[in-house]
């Protein structure tokens, strides 16, 4: 009864920078600065995605949310958890 090992998304297109906000409810809020047209927001959160974890961008998968803002992906290599914690620490930029 396992479930896919994914990480749940919440995504605000049009910022004024691609960044991670924090918790959202049980999701992670990223800022992109794509506006959600023809796949550009989600084309942006994996490039942005595979920079903050530093993995290819073809080991991210989006699992459903395509057409939405709330988003489900998982990354091939990292468990779910590992994928938060990145996500959540504090940027080396």
């Amino acid at each position: 009864m396992s479930k896919p090992d994914a990480v749940n998304l919440h995504i605000q297109p049009r910022a004024s920078r691609s960044e991670v906000v924090g918790r959202h409810g049980d999701a992670i809020k990223i800022r992109i600065t794509a506006p959600p047209v023809e796949g550009a927001a989600n084309e942006e959160l994996i490039r942005f995605l595979a920079t903050r974890l530093n993995v290819p961008q073809s080991q991210i998968r989006l699992l459903s949310g395509a057409g939405g803002r709330r988003k489900r992906v998982a990354v091939d290599g990292l468990s779910g958890e590992d994928v938060s914690r990145r996500l959540l620490a504090p940027s080396r930029t």
